[in-house]
């Protein structure tokens, strides 16, 4: 396993190795990565390196090298997990930003429940960092973000369908995350 994935620089190295060519992709998980750390008092001191290490991460399923099943949540936890990363580590990017949602759409359920999806401040505060920064690294509040996504998708596309159906769940992780850092 290369060395430290559960810890932010090993995380932040394994992303500059395969995203920096998706150029915007690229963008969104440095800002995703930078608002994770702001956002890490929101959860215990021993989970926040996990939860910085999760955004480096989180994406990159994307990765054309990575690409198996084509949806990113799944293609980037199995290739953590094909290297020996914390399984907490896996199933946190398996299920980042409602990614059951997707898979359900998908016809990936199946696949996804492998991995256990924990309720916890680490995956509300996972969502908080990623649906608050735009495709290209932008600060965004919730709702101009899942917006965006909305307009980027065709209605009637997979994603378009998974962050309608969970947009409630997505914005109650945002809202929790909010008031653990506001405590």
């Amino acid at each position: 396993m290369p060395s430290g994935l559960d810890m932010p620089h090993g995380a932040a190295e394994l992303a500059e190795s395969l995203l920096p060519p998706l150029g915007n992709r690229w963008l969104h998980t440095q800002a995703v990565a930078a608002r994770a750390s702001e956002a890490s008092a929101a959860v215990t001191e021993g989970d926040r390196d996990l939860l910085v290490a999760a955004a480096w991460l989180h994406d990159i399923g994307y990765a054309p090298e990575l690409r198996d099943t084509g949806f990113h949540p799944l293609d980037g936890a199995r290739h953590l997990e094909s290297l020996g990363a914390p399984s907490r580590l896996v199933c946190l990017v398996a299920h980042h930003s409602g990614a059951v949602y997707e898979a359900e759409q998908r016809g990936l359920s199946a696949e996804l429940e492998v991995y256990e999806r924990e309720d916890s401040p680490v995956l509300d505060a996972l969502i908080y960092a990623d649906m608050t920064t735009g495709p290209a690294g932008q600060s965004f509040d919730f709702d101009h973000r899942i917006d965006e996504i909305l307009v980027r998708y065709e209605p009637g596309s997979e994603v378009h369908n998974a962050i309608s159906k969970a947009r409630p769940y997505l914005g109650a992780a945002v809202e929790r995350t909010r008031s653990r850092l506001a405590d």
